[in-house]
């Protein structure tokens, strides 16, 4: 797995590419030809895919009504009657 930011005019944008192993070279040669400037390599973040299938079951729950979302106000409402009592 490898990340590669981009500059886009004052941006970065990441992808995540995966690959065969046996392509490695290829990629590492095509991407040297970038100057640091226009992109970096950064490393993979090793909870990713956990924090994805977090974020997918989540969704999911919401997305079935199974649970909700709450404003900033609804939850400073609800704290403030929990602490009352």
């Amino acid at each position: 797995m490898l990340y590669l930011c981009t500059l886009n005019r004052f941006i970065m944008e990441i992808i995540r590419l995966e690959f065969q192993p046996n392509i490695k070279a290829k990629i590492l040669e095509l991407l040297s030809s970038f100057s640091s400037d226009e992109l970096k390599i950064v490393q993979e973040d090793s909870d990713f895919d956990e924090n994805k299938r977090k974020l997918e079951i989540a969704y999911t729950k919401l997305k079935s009504g199974t649970e909700r979302m709450y404003s900033i106000d609804e939850v400073d409402a609800i704290l403030d009657k929990t602490f009352s009592e």
